[in-house]
């Protein structure tokens, strides 16, 4: 009995174990959300800075400085670009009620194409209208206009006249206008009169033969382009509107394949008025 009650205590150790290991805790969560939250702060204001005017970013910083409530220059607006938005700019050109920048003829580029490319797009919808309509007035005027469409490139509005399989513009491979082409250009020199635009008129004409001794390609739509000018002023465009000719031969096809009748076209051109 002595001998167990001198007897060593038992110890007994209890371990405590972390489920997942220390590095699966939250804190790089958080770490990871502030990070997130910066980025997207730095991008927001590299866009403003991209996106707004001095005026607008004078705005911006007196509305975060508490030490100026107001700038000197200041609007006067209720918001932090004092009274405008980003795109007030824009809204106000497009509405003829000016601009902050464009009041002071600071226009860029980007700006007057697109108010160039509207115009153009105006133009278009006035010109189809004027040339569509005429195609109810009778049959023998549904079937010219069938040699007609209108489409707005940087350089302004463009109607194109084109071959059809079994019609043509012009007699053969010659630089003589068909009658009925010559009246479908007196159509079209009333619509170009709605305007005061220049004009420009381009030839192009399908690819020949390798096999010929000369490819008649550059003179002969260099003569199309020619003959049509002549027929815009004698139907009453006046010679100054005319701005230049050109013959593109083969150069410039309308479809894949170069041969094809449809690329025997005219291009006439309403320019746009900075070009």
């Amino acid at each position: 009995m002595a001998g167990q009650t001198n007897a060593p205590p038992v110890i007994i150790k209890r371990k405590k174990v972390v489920a997942g290991g220390g590095h699966h805790g939250g804190a790089w969560k958080v770490a990871y959300a502030d990070f997130v939250t910066a980025m997207m702060a730095f991008f927001l204001l590299m866009w403003l800075l991209n996106a707004t005017t001095e005026k607008q970013r004078k705005g911006l910083s007196d509305y975060f400085n508490p030490s100026i409530p107001m700038s000197r220059v200041s609007g006067g607006g209720d918001d932090t670009l004092q009274g405008d938005t980003i795109f007030a700019e824009d809204t106000r050109v497009r509405n003829a009620t000016g601009g902050t920048a464009m009041e002071r003829g600071a226009s860029n580029g980007a700006d007057r194409d697109n108010l160039a490319r509207e115009q153009a797009e105006a133009q278009q919808k006035a010109v189809e209208k004027a040339l569509f309509d005429r195609g109810g007035e009778s049959n023998t005027m549904r079937q010219m206009l069938r040699h007609v469409i209108t489409r707005v490139t940087d350089e302004g509005l463009v109607i194109e006249l084109f071959d059809l399989d079994r019609t043509a513009l012009f007699m053969g491979d010659t630089a003589t206008p068909q009658d009925s082409t010559r009246a479908l250009i007196g159509i079209v020199a009333e619509v170009l009169a709605l305007a005061q635009n220049g004009i420009a008129v381009n030839g192009h004409v399908r690819s020949y033969p390798v096999t010929l001794t000369a490819d008649p390609g550059w003179d002969l739509s260099a003569e199309r382009a020619q003959a049509i000018r002549l027929l815009l002023q004698q139907a009453g465009i006046p010679a100054v509107r005319i701005q230049r000719i050109g013959g593109f031969s083969d150069r410039k096809p309308a479809v894949a394949n170069p041969a094809a009748i449809r690329n025997n076209r005219i291009e006439i051109i309403l320019l746009r008025e900075d070009r």
